[in-house]
């Protein structure tokens, strides 16, 4: 019977170490493929499939992994290796999982709908928590997780890992007590008030007047040294 998981087809490799790079200039993605008593193996796939697939799925799914026409293997996308400049994917970490094995990992939080408070009193809106760590079977681990920020009404409000709607069949791990989002009020900036200001430049001018009648501003005598620091 076949599944409507998405498919990935990969060749073995040999080229290892700085040889990669030549790999890369091919359009072929390096890879290693291993899970518990699986024995790790170096493969390669094709780059430009790889994004596409990336861009349709979400990280929690489920790929049917054939190795040079080999029987499928149901894997996760454990970890992908990208450069710091292009964000390209350099390097590909595939797990191979058991469909009886519970697994744990991290599912990101979707905010919904509009808050009042952002909407009406100018709020911003707070991302406390943007992902939240569930167990479950490999064919039941969620993509994602939404939630409603319409209930976040006033400043006081906020939502909670416990308010959150996780599928049945997936156990929660993270605390129930953390905070999801909120929405913080708008900074106030205090305007110095106009007498406070006239008062500070009648202070100004009259420290740059001098007294009527007064003494002249004593010179330095002839010969002496405005600099500091002369040696003795």
């Amino acid at each position: 019977m076949s599944t409507a998981r998405p498919s990935l087809a990969a060749a073995p490799r040999e080229v290892t170490g700085k040889k990669v790079a030549k790999l890369r200039q091919d359009g072929r993605l390096p890879a290693v493929v291993y899970g518990r008593d699986v024995e790790s193996n170096s493969v390669s796939i094709d780059a430009r499939e790889f994004e596409a697939l990336r861009r349709q799925v979400g990280p929690n799914t489920l790929l049917d992994l054939k190795v040079a026409g080999r029987k499928a293997a149901p894997v996760l996308v454990h970890d992908v290796q990208l450069h710091r400049v292009t964000r390209r994917p350099l390097h590909v970490d595939l797990y191979v999982v058991r469909m009886t094995e519970e697994l744990t990992v991290d599912v990101p939080l979707v905010a919904d709908g509009e808050s009042e408070a952002v909407a009406v009193h100018g709020g911003t809106l707070l991302h406390v928590t943007e992902h939240v760590r569930v167990r479950a079977l490999p064919d039941k681990l969620p993509q994602s997780i939404h939630y409603s920020i319409e209930s976040l009404a006033t400043f006081d409000d906020a939502i909670h890992v416990s308010d959150l709607d996780v599928p049945a069949d997936a156990t929660l791990l993270t605390d129930p007590g953390e905070i999801v989002a909120k929405v913080l009020p708008p900074r106030v900036e205090i305007e110095e008030a106009p007498a406070v200001e006239e008062a500070a430049e009648a202070a100004a001018a009259a420290e740059g007047e001098a007294p009527e009648g007064g003494a002249p501003p004593a010179e330095a005598p002839e010969g002496g040294n405005s600099e500091s620091g002369e040696e003795s």
